[in-house]
């Protein structure tokens, strides 16, 4: 097992110590994944328990709302499946509900208008309802607005995605994360109810400091928004998994589209975005993907940098703290301490198809160049893309302005004149001439 550097570690667990004592934290626990392998972890606080226990690693807190993230992955798993389409009405398969015209798409990106919470009293301290009652409580007229107007938070559709993938499963929603998610990532450690080792959720008074038990109950209905527990050791392994997916579980296609902003606070821009199930914060010039998470005395985060192969998780028992916010300053403080090393370059792979198409191209007189980069083309220059061949002489842009055109090589015999990407022509000169 690889670990960070002495210093590195003693300027992460400062980050930690100083948010447990500026925001009175009973305790926090944090963890550090960079290429695969949980490097660094530390605790802080006395109390994780009711008896005064200390924290540990592996101590199950509830991790909230990064329950979303797990019911997300169920959704696209059925949309992979061909169960389902993104773009499907939610009515398509909970007839007769209200918000029926809402996609499955809006829920996952909290874009569809509805209200953030379900009618009644408030879900995450009173003993959860069944799908039924949940329903028979929801009125469209409860939307705040039309759907695609703007991101709003609603944990009500992530209530109605986890009914969803239940009924087209035909298993509970617990049983569905447990054997689809929860097994593949053997993340054995993380369960619906406390198991074992588990924190007790506590609010601190704001004047005298002393400690209030905060209840947990079955969320019922409204689990798929928020119900699990976990340890940083597993949710250590969720981080990596976003990093290098497990086909058993989700495609690397498919994360990548939930980590694509699909929603966004007008305001804030992309460092208040949400793709399909995650949050994305921008971390200029890189981006950050994972999630929060809240429920009564408890506090989580999850985040992950892709590209730089790092992450971090935090988990605290408070209802209120710089616990979520301290995953990204985490690994803000690990890529300044330790920056990556940039990747040993070795020879490309023989290419099974494209090498006539590699070198210069001009759209216009606009200079392009077509590369090849493990084993997949790449164009660069006023049209960006990477290039995944269909067919014979056709290819489709995988990311970029031309993420899903198709690419057509044009020939006459043996001879390529141009190639045409969405009307683009391109040409060996410029203009063709």
């Amino acid at each position: 097992m690889s670990s960070v550097r002495p210093d590195t570690a003693a300027a992460l667990f400062a980050e930690l110590a100083g948010a447990q004592g500026e925001t009175r934290l009973p305790s926090v626990c944090a963890g550090v994944v960079r290429d695969g392998e949980l490097v660094w972890s530390g605790v802080r606080g006395r109390f994780a328990t009711a008896d005064g226990a200390l924290p540990g690693t592996d101590v199950q807190y509830r991790v909230g709302s990064i329950t979303k993230t797990l019911t997300a992955i169920l959704v696209l798993q059925c949309r992979d499946d061909g169960l389902l389409a993104l773009n499907d009405a939610v009515g398509k398969h909970l007839p007769g509900i209200a918000f029926g015209d809402r996609t499955i798409r809006q829920l996952l990106a909290h874009s569809g208008g509805m209200n953030a919470e379900p009618e009644g009293p408030w879900w995450e301290r009173n003993p959860g309802v069944t799908f039924d009652e949940l329903t028979a409580a929801m009125s469209d007229a409860q939307a705040v607005g039309p759907a695609d107007r703007r991101h709003h938070y609603s944990n009500l559709g992530y209530g109605l995605l986890g009914e969803i993938v239940a009924r087209l499963r035909g298993e509970p929603w617990l049983d569905l994360v447990r054997a689809r998610i929860l097994g593949p990532l053997e993340m054995r450690r993380t369960s619906c109810f406390p198991e074992g080792s588990a924190a007790q959720g506590f609010s601190v008074h704001p004047f005298s400091g002393q400690l209030d038990p905060e209840p947990a109950y079955d969320s019922g209905a409204m689990a798929p928004a928020g119900q699990l527990w976990s340890t940083i050791e597993d949710l250590a392994r969720y981080a990596m998994f976003w990093i290098d997916p497990v086909p058993e579980v989700l495609s690397r296609e498919s994360v990548e589209e939930m980590a694509t902003p699909a929603a966004a606070d007008p305001r804030e821009g992309l460092n208040a975005s949400y793709g399909l199930g995650l949050r994305l914060i921008a971390d200029d010039p890189h981006l950050l993907i994972g999630h929060t998470g809240s429920m009564p005395g408890f506090l989580a985060g999850l985040f992950v940098d892709r590209v730089r192969r790092v992450g971090a998780v935090t988990l605290g028992n408070a209802t209120y703290g710089r616990v979520a916010s301290l995953a990204p300053d985490l690994v803000r403080i690990l890529m300044e301490r330790e920056p990556p090393i940039a990747q040993e370059w070795v020879p490309e792979p023989p290419l099974t198809q494209g090498v006539e198409l590699l070198g210069h191209w001009y759209w216009g007189n606009t200079p392009l160049t077509i590369t090849a980069s493990a084993g997949i083309l790449q164009l660069t220059g006023g049209l960006t893309s990477r290039l995944s061949p269909l067919g014979p002489d056709l290819y489709q842009g995988r990311d970029g302005y031309l993420a899903g055109e198709k690419l057509h090589v044009i020939r006459d015999g043996d001879t390529i004149t141009h190639l045409n990407i969405a009307t683009f022509i391109l040409t060996r000169t410029p203009y063709g001439r």
